[in-house]
């Protein structure tokens, strides 16, 4: 009889400093994913529950934002789609436009033009959107969706629960030590001795099982990470150099478009040559402008020089001879002469 009162004040005492230490511990504990008032481990579990607490949230936290990039992937390519039909649209026409209007050569040329870089534009879009799909979507829906996190998340669950089944049976040993305290005798505290094993037993599988799923929620945490940074980089790149490549063959064709609208204005007239019989009249002019030749069919002119000219365009183009040369010239460069001043008598004309 003495040895069960021994063993039942050693049992009080046991009780008291555990009941004490869970006092503290939940002053510290704070809510986790299946956090509970129950505190039953010792100061390491907890460490160990509060860290996988922090990788469930974290891994969770990852997988939502690695769906909200998919999602707005998904957006861009639908958009990107509808670019697409609208700029084909547009592409054809322009070209039907330029070949029916072929009197307007200033607007057809533009219209064909901008056709050409509407299909490019397009060709740009369809890569870019075969990028976000190949290296942004899939990857991060396949790690979002896929069995490295599913099974690390199961572990964590599993250990949540085995948690709260040694919650469980802490309270069935603090009812065992209470049973035993009122009445000490053999049966009580037999029945305290299993309740306590069990318990014990309970604390090693939660020690391996804690150490498990925290280190796969690590590893899943860590390339969650690093596969979301990759596939952000991807898509800033991606998306800059479409932008870059777009930009281009727009520059590329709006210079040309101005390019060949200042030609053709600038270009001398064609004449007609069932005009070339009718009678012109001839006068004499002098340069009060200098004009360099752009091609064999213009006439450079410097300030000073006289022109005999043959015809007069209602383009503001002229068409002469100066000094054994024949072309044409901007008619407002020169001014008609009655005669040749006498200081330039001996001036060769042609």
């Amino acid at each position: 009889m003495d040895a069960f009162r021994r063993q039942a004040s050693k049992l009080r005492d046991q009780v008291a400093k555990q009941q004490q230490f869970q006092a503290v511990i939940k002053q510290i504990s704070g809510s986790g994913y299946e956090s509970s008032d129950v505190m039953v481990i010792d100061e390491v579990e907890m460490e160990r529950h509060h860290h996988l607490d922090k990788l469930y949230r974290s891994t969770r936290a990852g997988r939502d934002f690695q769906k909200e990039i998919v999602k707005a992937a998904e957006a861009f390519t639908t958009i990107g789609y509808k670019h697409i039909e609208t700029g084909t649209k547009l592409s054809e026409e322009c070209f039907k436009y330029a070949v029916e209007n072929t009197d307007d050569k200033i607007l057809a040329k533009a219209a064909s033009l901008y056709g050409d870089a509407c299909k490019n534009v397009e060709k740009e879009q369809e890569d870019l959107n075969r990028q976000l799909f190949s290296q942004i979507i899939e990857p991060l829906r396949a790690m979002a969706t896929g069995v490295p996190l599913e099974d690390a998340r199961h572990l964590a669950q599993r250990y949540s629960r085995m948690r709260q089944e040694a919650e469980t049976q802490a309270a069935e040993v603090s009812r065992r030590q209470a049973r035993v305290r009122e009445a000490p005798i053999p049966e009580n505290v037999t029945k305290l001795h299993a309740a306590e094993y069990k318990m014990q037993e309970l604390k090693a599988n939660m020690a391996v099982l804690g150490k498990e799923a925290a280190a796969a929620m690590a590893a899943v945490e860590s390339q969650q990470q690093r596969l979301t940074f990759q596939r952000l980089v991807s898509l800033v790149e991606g998306e800059k150099s479409y932008h870059e490549r777009v930009a281009a063959i727009l520059g590329e064709v709006e210079t040309e478009m101005v390019s060949e609208k200042q030609r053709k204005e600038s270009a001398p007239p064609v004449i007609p040559s069932s005009n070339s019989s009718e009678k012109t009249k001839y006068f004499l002019a002098e340069a009060t402008h200098g004009f360099d030749a752009a091609s064999e069919k213009e006439l450079s002119l410097a300030v000073g020089d006289y022109v005999v000219v043959r015809k007069v365009s209602p383009s503001g183009w002229s068409e002469g001879e100066c000094r054994g040369k024949a072309g044409w010239f901007p008619s407002a460069y020169v001014e008609k002469r009655s005669r040749i001043p006498t200081s330039s008598a001996n001036a060769e004309v042609y």
